[in-house]
C-alpha cells in the first residue's frame, strides 16, 4: 500500500512536471504534454503558441535599429536633458538606455483576488505565481526571461543603471522590500516583460503601505506597453483606491483593457447583468470618447465550466492575444515614437527656459532687484508673454506647454540665473546641441522606420 501511494504521488509529480515545466525546461508544445492535459482537464494552449509565435526569433536587424535608437538618444537627445536639467520636471517620463533596450511591459492590475496572477501563469504555462482566493500578491513583481528559474530582489533590480527598473530606486527602501522578479525559461519573455501588481484593497490606508503606493503605481502605469485592468464578476465594488487607479489611468485609454476574469464562474443571463453592471460602475471614471475595450473570459489553465457561454470565451480570448501580439509586432515602432514625443518634450522644456531667461535678461537693470524681477516673471509669465512666445516663434501649439505652475516649482529648486541660454551652448566646431535635437525629432528618427518595416517583413 505504501509503494502503491508513493507511486501514484510520483506519476502525478511527473505529470505536473511535464505540464508545468517545473524542471526548468522551455515551453513544451508536445503530443505527449497535450494527452496530460486531457488526463488532468485542462485547456489546451494551442491557440496561445500559434497567436503569439513563441519560437519566432528575434531578427538580427532588431538590435542593429534598437542600437541606433541609443546612438540618437545619447548624442542628440541627452545633452539638452542634461543642460536644462529636465530630469527635474515632475510631468518627465522617465528615460534611460536600459528603457530603450527594454521588452515591452505588460501591466496587470486590477482588485485583489480576480485573477490577475492566474492570468500571467495561464500566458506562461506555469503555476510559479502563487495564487489564492485571498490576497496573495503584496509585491511588484517583474517576471522576466531567464534560462532557469531564478529569483531576484529588488535591490538587485534597481541597482544596475542600465537596465530599465533603475529609476524605482528613488522611491525607497520600503519599496524596494516590497519589489522583486522572477525569472522562467518561457520564450514568450523573450519578447515581453510581464508585471504583477499588488491587488487593490479599499479601505486600506495608503501610508499603512509604507512607500509611495500611487507614485510606484504611475511609474508603472507610464512605461507600459499594454495594460490589463482584471475584475471579478462578484466582485465589483469601486471604491476611493480604483477611483485614484483610473484617475492614473487617464491619457492612456488605448493601451487599457479591461478583462472580466472568471466569466464561466455564474450563469450566462447573470453574465449580461454583470457586464453592464461594471460599465454603469466605471463609466462615471472613464471620461473618454470611445470607452476601453472589455474581454470576457476565464484566464487559469482548466476547462471551461459546462453550460457558459465557452465559444464567446475563445473568441475574446483570441481578441486579447491578439491584442499582445500587436505589440510584439510593434516594439520597434513604439519605441521609435516613445523616443521621437520625449525628446519634443525636451525640446519644448529647453526653448520655455531659454524664453524664461531671455525674459529674466531684458527686464533686469543695474539698479534694480534681481530678485523681484526673477519672483514676478516666475509668478507671472503671461505678462511677460513667455508662452506666447515659444508658441509663436517656434511653431509650438499652446496645448503642447506644461502648466506655469510647473515651472514655477521647477526654478525654485533650479535657480534660473544658473542656466545658459541656448545660443551660448553653441560652439564653432561642435555645432549647436538644439540643432542636433531638431535633426533627431524630423530626421534621423523618422529615418529608422524604413529599418524597421524591413525587419518586419522578414518575419513574416
Amino acid at each position: 500500500m505504501k509503494l502503491c501511494g508513493q507511486f501514484v504521488t510520483y506519476t502525478l509529480f511527473t505529470i505536473l512536471e511535464q505540464v508545468y515545466g517545473r524542471n526548468g525546461r522551455e515551453y513544451d508544445s508536445s503530443k505527449a504534454s497535450a494527452r496530460n492535459r486531457d488526463t488532468l482537464g485542462l485547456r489546451p494552449r494551442d491557440l496561445i503558441h500559434k497567436t503569439l509565435r513563441f519560437e519566432t526569433p528575434r531578427a538580427p536587424h532588431e538590435k542593429l535599429v534598437l542600437e541606433q535608437l541609443v546612438k540618437i538618444y545619447k548624442r542628440d537627445i541627452k545633452p539638452m536633458e542634461d543642460a536644462y536639467n529636465y530630469n527635474y520636471l515632475p510631468i518627465r517620463t522617465d528615460v534611460t538606455v536600459g528603457q530603450i533596450q527594454s521588452k515591452p511591459i505588460i501591466l496587470f492590475l486590477g482588485p485583489w483576488s480576480t485573477g490577475k496572477t492566474s492570468m500571467i501563469n495561464y500566458f506562461l504555462d506555469t503555476d510559479i505565481l502563487r495564487v489564492g482566493a485571498e490576497p496573495t500578491t503584496s509585491e511588484f513583481t517583474v517576471v522576466g526571461y531567464e534560462t532557469s528559474i531564478k529569483n531576484t530582489e529588488g535591490a538587485v533590480l534597481v541597482s544596475d543603471k542600465m537596465k530599465e527598473f533603475s529609476p524605482l530606486e528613488k522611491y525607497g527602501q520600503g519599496f524596494i522590500e516590497k519589489f522583486g522578479g522572477i525569472g522562467l525559461p518561457h520564450p514568450l519573455l523573450k519578447k515581453v516583460t510581464f508585471v504583477d501588481t499588488p491587488g487593490i484593497i479599499e479601505n486600506r490606508k495608503q501610508q499603512e503601505r509604507g512607500y509611495p503606493f500611487n507614485k510606484v503605481m504611475q511609474w508603472f502605469i507610464d512605461h507600459a506597453a499594454l495594460i490589463f485592468v482584471v475584475f471579478d464578476p462578484t466582485k465589483l465594488d469601486v471604491g476611493s483606491e480604483l477611483e485614484t487607479l483610473f484617475q492614473q489611468l487617464k491619457g492612456k485609454e488605448s493601451q487599457i483593457r479591461i478583462i472580466l476574469n472568471k466569466a464561466d464562474s455564474i450563469a450566462s443571463q447573470e453574465l449580461m447583468r454583470v457586464y453592464g453592471a461594471l460599465f454603469w460602475s466605471l463609466a462615471p471614471l472613464i471620461n473618454v470618447t470611445e470607452p476601453p475595450r472589455v474581454y470576457t473570459g476565464s484566464y487559469w489553465p482548466y476547462e471551461y465550466k459546462l453550460n457558459t457561454n465557452s465559444d464567446l470565451f475563445k473568441q475574446e480570448e483570441v481578441s486579447v492575444l491578439q491584442d499582445l501580439n500587436d505589440i510584439i509586432e510593434n516594439r520597434l515602432e513604439n519605441k521609435i515614437a516613445l523616443i521621437r514625443q520625449h525628446a519634443v518634450r525636451v525640446r519644448i522644456h529647453a526653448l520655455l527656459v531659454d524664453e524664461y531667461l531671455a525674459k529674466f535678461k531684458t527686464e533686469r537693470s543695474f539698479l534694480s532687484n534681481q530678485e523681484q524681477v526673477k519672483y514676478e516673471i516666475l509668478n507671472n509669465p503671461k505678462r511677460f508673454d513667455i508662452y506666447k512666445a515659444v508658441t509663436s516663434k517656434h511653431n509650438i501649439s499652446p496645448f503642447d506647454l506644461p502648466d506655469p505652475e510647473i515651472y514655477k516649482d521647477f526654478f525654485t529648486h533650479n535657480p534660473l540665473t544658473e542656466f545658459m541660454s541656448l545660443e551660448q551652448h553653441c560652439g564653432y566646431f561642435s555645432g549647436c546641441p538644439m540643432d542636433d535635437l531638431e535633426t533627431a525629432i524630423t530626421t534621423s528618427l523618422p529615418g529608422l522606420l524604413p529599418s524597421v518595416n524591413q525587419l518586419s517583413k522578414t518575419e513574416l
